[in-house]
């Protein structure tokens, strides 16, 4: 837990992205749809009408930033939260702080930075001070609320998106950056624009990591006769050897892509199922738990149209096991277009569900005795087995002997798509039930 003074001033060796922090909505990069002019979010800090909040964004949007700022312009004492460091005890007793400052007519405005790191019982103890209004929360979360936060804290919070910031503005604060007397001002730097373009698209949306790449290059520059430091194409590719992209293997984002592959092989479409594919491997992701996705749709969503995609995809996790990252990738994404190509069927699936919802919901009828097993003498007095049709007796290979209970004599669960090798199977289905109806 730390507690900061607005005031205070920003030491010259504090990271770039913390000294050129803007301290009013007008100096405010990006989020036009909540604090551009007219907007809800702009209204609320301008009238002094703000309440608790959650502001849920990927990293280095300005949430924290904007915590600060209205904080600033409610004149509310800012008291900022760790999940680590801050324990049960730490809470209350800054709770306690609030409920006397809340007396006095001074309002606290608690942030909690990354809140959905916070434990049940340390979000419980917001709750009650939250309700009596003794503290204005503010929390900051790059995970989805609606997973990660309690319900009762949730149902007490205004939930804001923040998005990704633009290149357009990440570049605008980059020259901002090279200006200020708080930023790089006061140094000569020679930088070509197109770095700054280079850096703003490498960023990804994420202000901070924009400012830390400048910040990085800027030092790593050489220096020349004139004593200007000259930031060159060999420094800024080592500065940018990698952009890490935002995947959280057991998050939210983790489930998107997984949907984002899934629907696009769904759609026929291996540009962007492949794009999907890889942006998981590139994160980190496990490339066995792909090979298990990729198993599962070629089941589900291609089925009997074409059967040797599970064979395919079976063949892919074996080779996923054996080999590995990195060579394995290109295994996944053979799997990922033979898969997205396949003609499409649903009708194994919907076969299955249909069934498993009799099965739950349906009272669990006897197995008919012409299909059961007579091991011994006594079951088979007791008639089970009797009236069995073999099918490799007749001709056809086929009897009209019923299988299924009677209460579901004439349920079909299988209707055959006439989607690739599917329609030789549904034209012999349709045969099958014609003659056992003849």
């Amino acid at each position: 837990m730390e507690q900061l003074s607005l005031f205070d001033n920003r030491e010259t060796t504090a990271p770039l992205a913390s000294r050129l922090r803007p301290d009013n909505l007008d100096d405010y990069a990006g989020q036009e749809h909540l604090v551009g002019e007219g907007k809800i979010l702009r209204r609320l800090i301008e009238e002094d009408q703000i309440t608790s909040m959650i502001f849920w964004g990927p990293p280095g949007v300005g949430k924290t930033t904007l915590a600060r700022i209205i904080a600033a312009r409610t004149k509310a004492e800012f008291v900022e939260f760790s999940a680590v460091t801050s324990g049960i005890r730490e809470i209350r007793e800054r709770m306690v702080q609030a409920e006397e400052n809340r007396r006095r007519g001074i309002r606290t405005l608690m942030f909690a930075d990354e809140v959905h790191r916070f434990n049940k019982a340390q979000q419980d103890a917001f709750l009650p001070f939250v309700e009596k209004g003794s503290i204005i929360l503010v929390g900051a979360t790059t995970e989805n609320p609606s997973f990660e936060i309690n319900s009762a804290l949730l149902s007490r919070c205004r939930v804001f998106i923040l998005k990704a910031l633009d290149e357009a503005d990440i570049k605008k604060l980059l020259q901002q950056a090279l200006k200020s007397p708080r930023g790089l001002g006061n140094m000569q730097i020679s930088i070509q624009d197109s770095h700054l373009s280079a850096i703003a698209r490498f960023a990804n949306g994420d202000a901070r990591s924009a400012l830390n790449t400048l910040e990085m290059a800027v030092f790593n520059g050489r220096m020349d006769e004139r004593a200007v430091l000259c930031v060159d194409e060999d420094v800024l590719s080592q500065c940018m050897n990698r952009r890490s992209l935002l995947y959280d293997k057991n998050g939210e984002e983790h489930y998107n892509l997984i949907s984002a592959l899934h629907k696009s092989m769904r759609n026929s479409d291996p540009d962007a199922a492949v794009y999907w594919m890889y942006r998981m491997l590139d994160g980190g992701e496990e490339p066995l738990y792909i090979a298990r996705r990729l198993i599962r749709f070629a089941s589900e969503d291609v089925g009997m149209a074409d059967s040797h995609a599970l064979t395919v995809a079976v063949a892919a996790y074996q080779a996923c096991h054996f080999l590995g990252m990195p060579e394995c990738d290109v295994h996944l994404a053979h799997t990922v277009i033979y898969l997205s190509m396949a003609p499409k069927s649903n009708a194994v699936y919907r076969a299955l569900e249909e069934c498993r919802t009799d099965v739950r919901e349906l009272p669990a009828e006897p197995v008919p005795l012409q299909i059961c097993n007579a091991p011994t003498d006594l079951m088979k007095q007791l008639d089970y087995g009797k009236g069995y049709q073999y099918a490799h007796d007749t001709e056809e290979k086929l009897t009209k002997m019923q299988c299924l209970p009677d209460s579901l004599a004439d349920r079909r669960y299988y209707r055959p798509t006439s989607q690739g090798e599917e329609e030789q199977v549904r034209e012999r289905l349709d045969a099958i039930i014609k003659w056992r109806k003849a």
